[in-house]
């Protein structure tokens, strides 16, 4: 039995229930809302350590450099002053160059979805939480772990417009590789913009594919070009060659983007041990030169276009080379990444992400770690916010119904505390007195009733109830959940006139045979 058959079985047990005990909601949570952080973030580091990383990183761009793939971006940046020598990759940057350009960053910025109410704000006390993206692979406890499909990439955006805690799409979940490369970019935001109405990320591989997602976003929200250049409706994740690469197709989409006023998020991929020095400090260092390196060059090519300061340095385990997430190093990584991302003024990427193979645990520990790690850390977004696997290989249904629950879990905590009279209870504690209770209380019922947030995998039973039910453990709870939130999908609306204009540009596209498939 496939997905869409298990959810399609989901949908008809759910209408028949609903006929005998109307009306019962499908998913219980609060509405969609932009989330602040309600305290400051936490500085790890003294403010004269992160002067220091700073200055070095200063030091490695003047004096080491770093290598440039793409031609055009080399010359963009020796046209801004960089030292650019002929016949070299190797590009170096004055210290004063790199703060005098970084220095036109916008420290806050709004990106807009197609669905004007579901529009989110980059910067200061901000906090936009992500889908998880880019993983080759997929699972769930039924059919166990497979490649990524059309099928499974579908489905996961359907539960990401399901679940308003996730504010943005991100990029694709999972990889759809039964559609070819040439055209898969073209069906993938196609998907985005007709089963979602969120923000979404597309994919810097190219100049072509950066055209097509420009254009198919333009039609999406009926946006002229000129229109657009003031209007960020979608951002790209750019990742650096770490250490000390920036390679062509990345660079062209910076560059692209940056000129129409879409956001990048510069976010360089520096292991410590591996593609970073052992050291959190010095692997601190090789991302914030990278970073800056990258952030330099979207304002070189427009001043003012918004930008991310993108962290994801962790570690490796050093007896297999694996990437590590959800460490102490991560958590340490991420607090320092947003104390340098402040010093500029830039807003702040980070992730919610795990090394386990699998729903137990260790994916329980390490993801509540990086979700500190990002709160504290003064993080605005969370990539990978719900399903992320075995490092970023596999995206995981019950996995997502377990980040589902985290991430609604740090939504309240983060709610502001209220202690006004009535939130105080003076009265109710009163009128209940010495030895009584608080559970039939008006001030306990009003409350419970109202309440939006409903746990999805605690199991508050005492052990006797919880073995009479027959001892379910979370994994399979979250396998139960994700079908039933599913079945739960309802499509948001497009204008049919936006359908077909973007169908014509996609059939077009397509026609003429995509994008190159080689770099």
């Amino acid at each position: 039995m496939t997905i869409e058959q298990m959810a399609h079985q989901e949908r008809g047990r759910l209408g028949r229930r609903r006929e005998r005990a109307k009306p019962a909601p499908a998913i219980t949570q609060r509405p969609f809302a932009q989330l602040k952080r309600p305290y400051p973030p936490v500085a790890l580091i003294s403010d004269d350590q992160v002067e220091h990383i700073h200055l070095a990183s200063l030091k490695l761009l003047s004096e080491t450099g770093l290598d440039v793939l793409n031609e055009g971006a080399r010359a963009v940046m020796k046209n801004a002053g960089a030292d650019v020598r002929d016949g070299e990759e190797r590009v170096r940057f004055d210290p004063d160059l790199i703060n005098e350009t970084i220095a036109t960053v916008p420290s806050e910025f709004m990106l807009h979805a197609r669905n004007a109410q579901h529009s989110v704000t980059m910067g200061g006390d901000n906090l936009v939480f992500n889908m998880m993206a880019s993983a080759p692979n997929c699972s769930d406890t039924d059919r166990g772990r497979r490649a990524g499909n059309q099928e499974d990439y579908r489905n996961f955006l359907r539960l990401a417009q399901t679940h308003n805690v996730l504010h943005v799409t991100g990029g694709y979940p999972v990889e759809p590789v039964d559609i070819h490369a040439s055209i898969r970019h073209l069906d993938c935001i196609q998907v985005y913009i007709t089963l979602t109405d969120k923000a979404y990320c597309i994919y810097s591989l190219g100049e072509e594919r950066v055209a097509d997602a420009i254009e198919m976003t333009r039609i999406a929200h009926g946006l002229t070009h000129d229109q657009m250049r003031d209007r960020a409706c979608m951002f790209s994740i750019i990742n650096t060659n770490s250490p000390l690469q920036l390679d062509i197709p990345m660079m062209q989409g910076v560059m692209a983007l940056s000129a129409m006023g879409q956001p990048v998020v510069i976010t360089p991929f520096t292991l410590a041990g591996a593609m970073a020095p052992i050291t959190i400090a010095g692997a601190a260092t090789l991302q914030n030169a990278e970073a800056l390196a990258g952030v330099a060059l979207s304002q070189m090519v427009r001043p003012g276009a918004p930008v991310m300061y993108g962290g994801f340095t962790s570690n490796v385990d050093m007896k297999t080379g694996a990437p590590a997430f959800g460490t102490p190093e991560y958590m340490q990584a991420q607090h320092i990444g947003g104390q340098l991302a402040r010093r500029y003024g830039i807003p702040y990427r980070s992730s919610n992400v795990c090394a386990a193979n699998t729903v137990d645990a260790q994916a329980a520990y390490e993801a509540v770690f990086s979700l500190w790690g990002a709160i504290n850390g003064g993080a605005n977004m969370l990539m990978h916010g719900a399903g992320w696997l075995e490092g970023g290989l596999c995206c995981s249904y019950e996995k997502f119904i377990l980040d589902i629950d985290l991430l609604q879990m740090v939504s309240e905590f983060i709610r502001p505390v209220s202690t006004s009279p009535d939130d105080l209870a003076l009265e109710a504690i009163n009128e209940v007195g010495p030895a009584g209770h608080f559970f039939g209380t008006d001030h306990t019922q009003t409350r419970y009733r109202d309440a939006f947030y409903s746990p999805i995998l605690s199991d508050w039973r005492n052990f006797e109830t919880w073995q009479e039910a027959g001892s379910p453990i979370a994994i399979e709870r979250a396998n139960t959940e994700w079908k039933k939130r599913l079945a739960a999908y309802d499509a948001p609306a497009l204008d049919p006139a936006i359908r077909e204009e973007l169908d014509a540009f996609v059939t077009k596209r397509k026609a003429e045979g995509g994008a190159a498939t080689d770099f």
